[in-house]
Order: structure tokens, then sequence, then C-alpha cells
């Protein structure tokens, strides 16, 4: 999870444990998920091969550190595919804090 400041995260750490035990309600829980973590959005495949090229790397070294393959990579900067799910949340990691992040 991406939080939008270290101040969120333990907020969100704070309500999770009264969600856990019941004291605070789903549809809550969902509103402090929207409040304090970063929104996913997808990325063009412009914004992927920037990515890749800030962190000098080639498309197969940036499959590994995904743990995805190389085709993949190529398929996202075509266009081809779109990431989504834990690919997407990856991609927007380095994107906002570099590949130490994931590696």
């Amino acid at each position: 999870m991406k939080y939008k400041s270290d101040i969120m995260e333990v907020v969100h750490s704070m309500m999770e444990d009264a969600h856990k035990v019941g004291l605070l309600s789903d549809s809550k829980m969902k509103e402090m998920d929207r409040l304090c973590l970063t929104k996913i959005t997808p990325l063009t495949p412009a914004d992927i091969k920037a990515i890749r090229e800030r962190e000098l790397l080639t498309q197969a070294a940036f499959a590994i550190h995904l743990n995805i393959s190389k085709n993949q990579v190529s398929d996202w900067e075509r266009g081809v595919k779109k990431p989504s799910g834990t690919a997407l949340k990856l991609l927007t990691l380095v994107k906002n804090k570099g590949i130490e992040a994931i590696a």
C-alpha cells in the first residue's frame, strides 16, 4: 500500500485495528482507505517507458525487477496490453519512489 503521508499510514493502521475488532464499519473503513491511500491511476505506454528509462534499465532488467517477462514490458510500452493489479501498483511505486523501492 502507498500512503499519502507518514501520518496517514499511522492513522490508517489505527483504523484497521478498530475495524478488525468491530469498532469501525466496513463503509467507514473504505472511506479511510480512500482518504489515506494514494490512488493508483492507469499509466500510458509513454509513462511506463519514461519510468524505465529514468531508472536506466533495459526492458529485460526492468522485467526482472517486476518479476514479469520482457515481452510483457514491451507490450505495455507499445500499448498492446495495460498493466493492472499488482503490476500497476509496483509500477506506481517505482514511479514515485524509484526502483530501489522494490529491489
